[in-house]
């Protein structure tokens, strides 16, 4: 297969039956995450259009198993499915580009693990990465883009949309940002903390036996960046 694009959704919910995807009762939120549905179905479509407008594009959705009253259902499981409830958005085609990322328990491993898993399913990484998310966290994307070292150039954001409560949103993810430049690879106490309760299950990624030229990267605790070869230098 040649070098592929990728075009990554994060996933922020799981829902339960998506076979009716706009009833919120279906799904499994957190109480901040209350009338945001609409907003997740509207990156599922910006990330299928964009895949649609480039047919060498992998989709990727991307989120673990993070919600013990969901069962056995991931955050990428409920999107993917989501997608096929709506004909993939009159791009039924994009059905056959679409894949999974199921272990990232936060936002870093969302654009690292799925980095990783076209690597996994295509035996490249891919040649350039467009990532589909909240507007307001475009700045906190680059930072992760940086910290794992993907070039610029190589790299697009796509803010799809806001929140409705779009202040109180930026006042959290300002919090949230200057955590993570402090400690940019989230290896702190806190943040460790914070991936377990996102995985109930205790599922464990392999991609480091898939990806072991990663292996250093995805082990590195920082706070300082990363400084050793990696395959898209």
């Amino acid at each position: 297969m040649p070098t592929p694009n990728a075009v990554i959704v994060a996933g922020h919910a799981i829902c339960t039956d998506p076979t009716h995807p706009l009833d919120e009762a279906n799904w499994i939120l957190l109480p901040f995450q209350r009338n945001e549905v609409p907003c997740y179905i509207g990156h599922i479509e910006a990330g299928v259009r964009a895949a649609a407008a480039d047919p060498d594009a992998l989709l990727v959705f991307t989120g673990g198993y993070s919600r013990p009253g969901a069962g056995p259902r991931s955050e990428a499981q409920s999107y993917y499915w989501i997608a096929d409830h709506f004909g993939w958005f009159g791009h039924p085609e994009v059905r056959e580009r679409a894949i999974t990322e199921e272990f990232a328990r936060d936002s870093y491993e969302n654009l690292l693990y799925s980095i990783c898993r076209v690597r996994e399913y295509t035996g490249a990484y891919p040649g350039h990465v467009s990532f589909v998310s909240w507007e307001f966290k475009r700045e906190r994307f680059d930072l992760h883009r940086r910290t794992m070292c993907w070039p610029a150039a190589r790299f697009t954001y796509i803010g799809a949309n806001n929140p409705p409560d779009l202040p109180q949103a930026i006042e959290a993810e300002t919090r949230n940002r200057n955590a993570y430049v402090v400690d940019p690879y989230s290896s702190s106490p806190d943040y460790r903390a914070k991936r377990d309760s996102r995985n109930p299950y205790r599922r464990t990624a392999g991609y480091v036996l898939h990806c072991p030229e990663l292996g250093p990267l995805i082990g590195h605790d920082g706070p300082a960046f990363y400084d050793g070869p990696l395959p898209w230098d």
